[in-house]
């Protein structure tokens, strides 16, 4: 028994080896085929640039909006081709009466629709209905834009099959050890998401300003409610219909992150518990050649980790608990002998698996920095990288627990 259980944790850490490793190697060797390398001389003059709408969809964000909507007036976009859509789902608070202001403030790129609480979906559904601009992009109202974002991710629609565009979002002046915890998280999504793209294999389009064709929702359809994850069952969606979704690594969005434990639990609960929900709705797209990378790689590995997560949990747990009887048995037959731990060479461990943990965990950190680098264009270690390894695994098992457990039993994962 013991012996089956230690070849499954090889076959676990031999399978994030290569996963780890495939995506090193498409890194430094790929080139993102959806755009060319000098995007400059894409669009000439002002009147070149396609018309864009981009949808705030809001409930109870009233700390945040302002700031939301001047980043988007800040962007170094032709003004008469960018207009902005706010649309308030039924806040409770001073929302709506800000999001009226900043439309008579800005009456030319501004507009405000009010409506009873429906949900996020439903809000930028309103908005999409009554947009005719070529291109439509959403941003969550705690989001924030660079200037020049826009601009960045415009040149990966010349690829006519190319029905959204993601950009790189990063954590909004993260203060607690949380926020910075999240802050490297963010930062390695970056890279994947940038190597997912040069794979056409992006299985979301966040809320922080993901752009869309405007012609993808007469032929595909709308936003659903998705399991409160619609941004991700979107992009299933435009990946199942043989379409594109774009990447631009350099395109950067801020968006604020939970604060508290409660929050961030809440939060990712909901993303993992929707990621296996969407998976199961788009199961015939599971090893479907048909679909590509999505098919072959991204859905498949994001499942296979959920699962070896849970055995390797368990298998530490197995381990703890065995030695721990192996103690007690010892300590009852020859009594507790303390003794001051010894760093003798002798004594480590050499076998295959400590090499394999050491392995992963070092090409676990050159990722993390090379994130850091795509990020912020420095790869020099930081205390966010340091409360991403000391507390993220401690951390992310109870809300990947929490998802499995709300899908297995049925329960709602609230969006709040």
């Amino acid at each position: 028994m013991a012996d089956i259980l230690v070849y499954i944790l090889y076959t676990a850490l031999f399978c994030g080896l290569y996963f780890q490793i495939f995506l090193l190697l498409t890194f430094f060797e790929g080139k993102d085929p959806q755009v060319a390398e000098n995007d400059k001389g894409h669009i000439k003059g002002d009147d070149a640039f396609p018309s864009v709408t981009v949808v705030v969809p809001c409930f109870n964000e009233a700390k945040t909006l302002r700031g939301t909507i001047m980043s988007l007036l800040a962007l170094d976009y032709p003004k008469n081709k960018l207009s902005v859509m706010i649309v308030d789902d039924g806040s409770k608070d001073e929302t709506l009466s800000i999001a009226k202001s900043l439309a008579k403030q800005f009456p030319q790129q501004v507009k405000t629709i009010a409506k009873e609480n429906g949900g996020k979906h439903t809000a930028v559904n309103l908005a999409i209905a009554e947009c005719t601009t070529e291109l439509i992009g959403c941003l969550d109202a705690d989001s924030f834009v660079e200037p020049s974002t826009l601009r960045k991710m415009i040149p990966y629609f010349n690829d006519q099959k190319t029905m959204a565009v993601t950009p790189a979002m990063r954590v909004h002046k993260p203060e607690n050890l949380l926020q910075l915890m999240q802050k490297a998280e963010y930062n390695l999504g970056i890279f994947t998401k940038r190597i997912f793209g040069m794979l056409d294999a992006i299985h979301v389009t966040p809320g922080p300003f993901s752009i869309f064709r405007r012609s993808v929702f007469d032929k595909i359809g709308v936003f659903k409610k998705a399991h409160n994850t619609e941004d991700m069952e979107i992009a299933f969606r435009i990946q199942s219909h043989g379409y594109r979704i774009a990447n631009c690594h350099t395109a950067h969005v801020y968006t604020v992150t939970p604060d508290t434990v409660k929050k961030l639990h809440r939060q990712r609960t909901r993303w993992i518990y929707g990621f296996i929900n969407n998976t199961i709705d788009y199961k015939h797209i599971l090893f479907n050649k048909k679909y590509g990378n999505m098919g072959m790689l991204t859905i498949p590995c994001s499942v296979i980790s959920i699962v070896f997560t849970f055995y390797m949990i368990g298998y530490f747990l197995f381990r703890v608990g065995a030695n721990t009887a192996d103690n007690i048995e010892r300590w009852m037959t020859v009594g507790i002998n303390f003794h001051m731990p010894t760093f003798d060479l002798f004594f480590f461990n050499t076998e295959i698996l400590t090499f394999l943990g050491i392995v992963i965990f070092a090409l676990t950190a050159f990722i993390v920095l090379l994130g850091k680098k795509l990020a912020e264009d420095s790869a020099v270690p930081s205390r966010d990288i340091v409360y991403f390894f000391i507390f993220y695994p401690f951390v992310a098992p109870f809300w990947l627990g929490k998802a499995v457990y709300n899908t297995v039993f049925a329960k709602n994962t609230p969006w709040r």
